[in-house]
């Protein structure tokens, strides 16, 4: 029975935090540390081999460098041969227990996928991990609108608050098709080009690198510590148009997702995707997330016998939000490694919501209420616009592990 909303309480109790393998699947908190020593400890250890798509930076290469810290020969990707080939080079500089090699990658391209699946097949003959990491933002940037506001935020020691910098974005129909092809139908092709050396694993495991922004039950938080009020309110239009679309487990299809990117561009092109209810900013790259989510949850029912998820590493400062994030790459990574170590009985088919959320508010300020308690005093409208979030979280959401943290949201 769910609890009922009050102007007083929410209790919400789907919200999932990073997770380590427990007794009866319970995926709690751990501390760091331990949590990846025991996986790799139950990790079976025929399991070697792993790729990481778009690991030449940031999060990528500090994938790359923790899967081979826990003993994991890793395939270093990027579209770039010479900065991909550098960053093995940085990674080698340090002491690892496995190996990373490099191999040219470039997701939109069919025959680079192609040639990376024989490459695996020749030299290792399985594949174990592969790590959907490859991404991009789908925008334009107005670098010196972006420096203008750093210098000034600078001056006066604040943090860059995000809506200031999706106001220096534009997006073309261009981008927001390259964006598609990049974000969801890379990641889905290099998946099935890589599917048959994943077969021939024990313990096979696809971690796609999805976001906060392509789920469609999720509130935002900023580097400046304030709820986007606005930005929630213009994806909750747009999440409740295309909800039962993607999030209709039992009829979810590729052709259904094929269906929503297909309306996107086609009401893009019109103009006419505001007025249809698709996000101002960052349309593409939103929409592209949603899909990627969606797929994971048809590949983990297509192979059960795999680990298939999706994560949002969380507001991780990387060029993709022009470095604006709270979270370093260290956090970001270890959401992902923790997916892409789990055992055999963990969970399959789900979006790991941002792991690095709760980890934030437990530093900061040590429990959630006392946060929204802060940003109600501060701010009102963001407040209200919380809890209309929240009592949304509760509805309908019957298909997460039930091991999910109660939150208390006081007005």
């Amino acid at each position: 029975m769910k609890t009922p909303i009050s102007q007083k309480t929410i209790n919400t109790r789907k919200t999932i935090l990073p997770f380590c393998a427990g007794e009866h699947h319970a995926y709690t908190w751990a501390p760091r540390n331990s949590c990846l020593i025991h996986q790799r400890e139950e990790f079976k250890k025929s399991i070697t081999y792993a790729v990481v798509t778009g690991a030449n930076k940031g999060i990528g290469l500090e994938v790359c460098r923790q899967l081979a810290t826990q003993g994991v020969t890793v395939v270093l990707t990027a579209r770039d041969e010479k900065r991909g080939l550098e960053a093995v080079e940085k990674l080698k500089a340090s002491s690892l227990s496995g190996s990373v090699i490099f191999h040219q990658l470039d997701v939109a391209d069919l025959a680079s996928i192609a040639s990376l699946a024989e490459f695996i097949k020749s030299q290792f003959g399985k594949l174990d991990i592969l790590v959907n990491n490859a991404g991009i933002g789908g925008v334009t940037v107005d670098s010196d609108g972006i420096r203008a506001i750093a210098g000034a935020t600078s001056e006066t020691g604040a943090g860059i608050v995000w809506n200031e910098v999706v106001s220096q974005t534009s997006q073309t129909y261009d981008s927001a098709a390259e964006c598609f092809q990049t974000n969801y139908y890379g990641a889905k092709r290099t998946a099935e080009a890589l599917l048959p050396l994943l077969q021939l694993s024990d313990s096979p495991r696809i971690v796609n690198v999805s976001s906060t922004l392509g789920k469609l039950k999720v509130f935002y938080l900023s580097n400046s510590y304030m709820f986007l009020a606005k930005f929630y309110e213009t994806i909750l239009v747009f999440a409740r148009a295309i909800e039962k679309v993607l999030n209709d487990a039992e009829n979810l299809t590729e052709e259904r997702i094929d269906q929503v990117l297909n309306e996107f561009l086609k009401d893009f092109k019109e103009g006419s995707q505001e007025a249809k209810g698709w996000p101002k900013y960052f349309g593409a790259y939103i929409v592209s997330k949603a899909a990627l989510n969606a797929y994971t949850r048809i590949l983990a029912k297509k192979y059960p016998s795999f680990r298939i998820n999706s994560v949002c590493p969380g507001y991780v400062k990387t060029d993709i939000n022009f470095n604006t994030g709270y979270l370093t790459v260290e956090e970001g990574g270890e959401s992902l490694v923790r997916l892409a170590l789990l055992p055999d009985d963990g969970p399959s088919g789900f979006s790991a919501t941002v792991a690095s959320l709760a980890e934030f508010i437990k530093s900061q300020f040590g429990k959630l209420d006392i946060l929204f308690t802060y940003v109600q005093r501060k701010h009102n409208a963001v407040a209200h616009c919380l809890v209309k979030c929240a009592a949304w979280l509760l509805e309908g959401v019957d298909d997460l592990p039930s091991s999910a943290l109660a939150i208390v949201i006081s007005e």
